[in-house]
């Protein structure tokens, strides 16, 4: 069914369709979705450093270079821009929650290559085959990067593993680079004694924390701009309680800032304010994800009132 806009006696549905909020603000898409997108990166003082890792990893050659951060901090966003950043020189095996023992690890990573990865095929079979495509990019003149994804998933088992991925070399050069990108159980994990090996071969490392206050007016206002907006729609009370809310976490913020222009619309009203947020995160937070927040004391506007 469509939204009455309070006051304006419209309808959300147009066309047929049911249009959100975009047109009603004026934005040229959805500012907050949930979707990993390169176009929206932000560039916080943490994700410059976090990318800086990234490039220093690559452009020196590590062995193995690790990114974690909290579930939503943007990890995968940065991971994305690097993919298309990256020299045509440059073979990439882009693995998201492998599993299982050291012969499906193979056949994942020779997968993310392209590679033929018989299920029936023994493990010497399978690393005869990784170890020969790699030589062959190497020919080529090309490098070889595997990046794994959700890599707080990997069995310590595994990550010796990949550890010994890393030792392949020809002459002095080292034939494959890992990165790992994973939540913070992912360095707890490598500061296992029985992965201090692993842990020596890291040379590019870094935590992707939380924003700040600041960052997360910044963010909020970048990603407003991005999809159109022409004028402020949060206001500074506004940012501030969803950096409450969300402890500066990106996915967090986008949900909370989703909703809240869901609301506003709903309302019939063009700016978003702490009371709305308030209301917004005590109707929406059902499984506990957003902090609860201390009441300004000034009743929500209740014209319109919208709770989808």
């Amino acid at each position: 069914m469509g939204f009455e806009k309070s006051g304006s006696g419209q309808t959300a549905r147009k066309a047929g369709r049911l249009d959100i909020y975009t047109e009603y603000f004026g934005l040229t898409r959805r500012p907050f979705t949930l979707q990993p997108d390169p176009d929206f990166l932000f560039w916080s003082g943490q994700h410059k450093k976090a990318y800086a890792m990234l490039e220093y990893g690559v452009m020196t050659n590590a062995p193995i270079t690790v990114i974690t951060g909290e579930i939503g901090a943007g990890k995968t966003t940065l991971i994305r821009h690097l993919l298309r950043n990256l020299e045509d020189d440059i073979t990439v095996g882009l693995i998201s929650n492998a599993h299982g023992d050291r012969g499906e690890l193979l056949q994942w990573v020779l997968m993310a290559l392209g590679q033929h990865a018989p299920e029936d095929a023994s493990y010497v079979s399978l690393f005869s085959r990784f170890q020969a495509h790699l030589i062959e990019e190497y020919n080529a003149g090309r490098r070889t990067i595997l990046i794994f994804d959700e890599a707080q998933n990997l069995a310590e088992n595994t990550l010796e593993e990949l550890r010994m991925f890393s030792n392949i070399n020809a002459d002095e050069d080292e034939l494959v680079q890992l990165i790992l990108v994973g939540q913070p159980e992912l360095r707890e994990k490598l500061a296992s004694p029985r992965l201090v090996q692993f842990a020596q071969r890291v040379s590019s490392d870094f935590h992707l924390s939380p924003m700040s206050k600041l960052a997360v007016r910044e963010y909020i206002d970048f990603r407003m701009l991005t999809s159109g907006a022409t004028r402020n729609v949060f206001t500074e009370d506004a940012a501030a309680a969803i950096h409450e809310a969300t402890g500066g976490v990106p996915r967090l913020i986008n949900q909370l800032c989703d909703y809240a222009l869901l609301y506003a619309f709903g309302e019939g009203v063009y700016r978003v304010d702490r009371p709305m947020i308030e209301q917004v995160v005590e109707d929406r937070n059902v499984n506990g994800s957003f902090a609860p927040l201390k009441s300004s004391g000034r009743a929500p506007r209740q014209r319109g009132r919208f709770r989808p």
